[in-house]
């Protein structure tokens, strides 16, 4: 007798087998089967693996010989070689964009997933290796540096991914990947043409970060008859527009976010909207004037959160400006110059340039000191601003007022979410490929295993009726609502384990 691990193996045949993956591989990318095993097989077996035991891209074949998964997938693990699992990358690489358009569109038609509403956004992931400009091939998507990786290794050099995902849960039925250097804010109107092929007939909003918020975008969104909802970057309102308004003045909106809804209702964070509207301009004064509704939006916890930021800063600058007070005119802090200088470092540091007013004093020895104090005026001018932001939208108002709007916008928590388990039970990272070409097709692979997770902890939700909760999950029996990754190991628990007859 062999023991194999059996776990989530025959759930993820069957859902790999609704979409129909391997064979809209195989379509795409005909070819392979001279080895006996076609690319669309070697790929079910790729993101079986992910859902499975993610680790970097090597010893699948150890993986395929401990894992029954000869017996669910037909596959005889010798065969998933490096050689085997390469050519197979570098087959896809070309068709990422068709084969991920077209699993998605599968999703979406097999599983009836609701598009009328998707969330964009992008990230990026760190790739082991030096990557040379010159050795890799431009036709795919390039590993470079970016000025802000999303994981701070400013070490290692980045690839980008896009995905887009159902407001109907959370299913990820886009996915793209990106240069490593891509700016977010070029890669909108790509998204939203892809977005728009893939809804078909279905109309469907928008709905991204700030990056979506420029002229250009916004042209194309309003041209195309895209309705979009995003938030306004911050340098493009001026705090004296928020200043002039008063929350009281604004409509409750009727949502507690879910991390409050255990809390009494004095605890939760509220939300108050008013609405007016927003111009952009274009870089060319034949540019014309571009006009959309503005939802101005008050939360009480982002201005707790900007207060209690604020008077950390100024206890921090406090105790710094305390400490040069007194060392001035002492051995460190002798000269007029020294102690200006010390003033530059500490304002910038603590960012109390605005409110901090100093001067430098002398005695009747020549020892310079130090006077200052924080403009009472210029705080209460910051506090006024506190908790105040604004999205825009292209949806009409008959369709959805601001309070709606708000509602729609914070569901794109759920993209964010997809994220961590992208890079979380899915390990994304650290990526060991040698070409860019075939970390491009992995990284699409891994959009795919992500799309089955997500898909599998649709249907366990959908299964467990309207409260999507259940007990036995934790070691105190409390319910809770199972996330893919409870699902996953649940399914790999020793019970899921079975024995096969050696051959």
């Amino acid at each position: 007798m062999v023991e194999k691990r059996l776990g989530a193996l025959p759930v993820a045949a069957e859902f790999l087998r609704r979409l129909d993956v391997a064979g809209i591989v195989d379509e795409v990318c005909p070819g392979g089967a001279s080895s006996h095993l076609t690319h669309g097989q070697v790929i079910e077996a790729l993101v079986a693996n992910r859902l499975t035991s993610p680790a970097p891209l090597v010893r699948v074949g150890d993986w395929a010989r401990t894992w029954a998964v000869e017996e669910v997938f037909g596959i005889t693990p010798d065969l998933l070689n490096d050689d085997r699992l390469a050519r197979a990358l570098d087959a896809i690489a070309p068709k990422l964009e068709v084969i991920a358009g077209t699993v998605g569109a599968r999703a979406i038609s097999e599983f009836g997933i609701d598009v009328s509403r998707l969330h964009w956004d992008m990230t990026s992931m760190s790739v082991h290796g030096a990557f040379p400009a010159e050795d890799q091939d431009e036709r795919y998507p390039l590993i470079a540096c970016n000025g802000h990786p999303k994981d701070r290794r400013l070490d290692l050099k980045q690839v980008q991914a896009g995905i887009a995902v159902s407001a109907n849960g959370g299913i990820p039925v886009y996915s793209r990947v990106f240069d490593g250097a891509a700016a977010e804010v070029s890669q909108v109107v790509g998204a939203m043409k892809d977005l728009r092929a893939m809804a078909g007939t279905h109309e469907f909003l928008m709905v991204a970060d700030s990056k979506l918020v420029s002229y250009s975008n916004i042209t194309a969104l309003l041209q195309a008859g895209v309705e979009f909802t995003a938030p306004v970057p911050a340098a493009q309102i001026k705090d004296d527009v928020y200043a002039a308004l008063d929350p009281e003045q604004a409509e409750p909106v009727d949502w507690v976010p879910g991390r409050d809804e255990g809390k009494p209702e004095a605890e939760r964070e509220t939300y108050r909207v008013l609405e007016d509207l927003h111009t952009l301009t274009g870089r060319r004064k034949s540019d014309p004037l571009l006009t959309v509704r503005r939802i101005l939006v008050h939360s009480t916890a982002v201005a707790a959160g900007q207060q209690a930021a604020r008077a950390k800063r100024l206890a921090k600058a406090t105790e710094d400006l305390d400490k040069l007070t007194a060392a001035a005119g002492g051995r460190h802090y002798k000269t007029r110059e020294k102690i200006v200088a010390r003033i530059g470092v500490v304002t910038a540091k603590r960012r109390v340039t605005s409110c901090l007013r100093w001067q430098i004093t002398q005695d009747e020895h020549g020892t310079p000191g130090l006077a200052r104090h924080f403009d009472q005026n210029v705080l209460k001018a910051e506090a006024a601003v506190d908790g105040w932001y604004a999205l825009i939208t292209s949806v009409p108002a008959q369709k959805a007022g601001p309070a709606q709007v708000l509602i729609h916008y914070k569901g794109q928590g759920a993209v964010e979410r997809r994220y961590h388990d992208f890079k979380g039970p899915l390990a994304v990272a650290p990526v060991f490929v040698q070409h860019n070409r075939r970390v491009a097709a992995l990284i699409q692979v891994i959009c795919l295993a992500l799309l089955v997770f997500c898909l599998i902890e649709r249907q366990v939700r959908r299964a467990l009726g309207p409260e999507q909760t259940t007990a036995g999950l934790y070691p105190d029996n409390r319910r809770v609502r199972p996330t893919g990754r409870m699902i996953l190991d649940l399914l790999d628990t020793d019970i899921t384990q079975t024995r096969w007859p050696q051959t």
